[in-house]
């Protein structure tokens, strides 16, 4: 096997490692380094794909590899974010057990559901253009803004994101992952207007939005993404 097969694989592992560190930054309390490096894991995510069809190098452990990265990239590491923002939000134990409080455990199911929804994608081969449920990426994305846009308003440490808000992302982003609703990709055929016309207006959004906003329009820009998707693309039956 040439050095260029191993090319794709190497940059996947780049996207493990990055999620580890998110996982890492995230126990020594620095949820802005931590949701930072996911946004680096999803740039690697987004460029072992690209690498391999640029090379043509794909591989048999590839699939299996990048899935297994996604799991702790994209659903253990926001699943820790989330815990950290719900243990933020409570003000004294709701359901304490020992010395915890373990109503924001409530958090790890969005591991849970990302590892069922990259299980699920492995054996669906119609989710070429579309994808069936939310990505895990996307998931994580959204999560991960949080931290960056509470500390850009300077409420990062204070619990201003409620934990009635906390329960509800982690219920509506664990159902989304599973659902039969279709979300657009940004895998092109061309780069025509026609076709792509969801894409085009999305990432107009999102970089206008991101440039007078920052931080803040990330969470907003997902939610655009989600209501395109829901509906432009729709639900469907394949």
């Amino acid at each position: 096997m040439s050095i260029k097969q191993h090319i794709p694989n190497c940059i996947t592992c780049c996207n493990l490692l990055s999620g580890c560190l998110s996982i890492l930054f995230m126990g020594a309390g620095m949820p802005v380094k931590a949701a930072l490096m996911i946004f680096v894991a999803g740039l690697f995510d987004f460029f072992d794909g690209f690498a391999a069809r640029l090379l043509n190098a794909h591989s048999p452990i590839g699939g299996d590899l990048d899935s297994l990265s996604d799991v702790v990239s994209f659903g253990v590491a926001p699943g820790f974010i989330m815990y950290w923002l719900m243990l933020k939000a409570i003000t004294k134990p709701i359901i304490p057990v020992g010395s915890f409080d373990i109503l924001p455990f409530i958090a790890f199911l969005l591991p849970v559901f990302s590892a069922i929804r990259l299980a699920k994608f492995n054996i669906d081969d119609t989710q070429k253009t579309s994808f069936r449920g939310i990505p895990a990426p996307g998931m994580a994305i959204f999560v991960a803004s949080l931290p960056l846009a509470l500390a850009q308003v300077g409420h990062l440490s204070d619990g201003s994101l409620r934990l009635g808000y906390c329960i509800g992302i982690v219920l509506i982003f664990s159902f989304m992952m599973v659902c039969n609703l279709r979300f657009f990709s940004f895998k092109m055929k061309n780069v025509k207007w026609k076709g792509n016309e969801v894409r085009f207006i999305f990432i107009a959004l999102a970089v206008i939005s991101f440039a007078i906003f920052r931080f803040v329009a990330l969470p907003f820009i997902m939610i655009a993404y989600i209501l395109l998707s829901i509906f432009f693309v729709g639900k469907t039956t394949e």
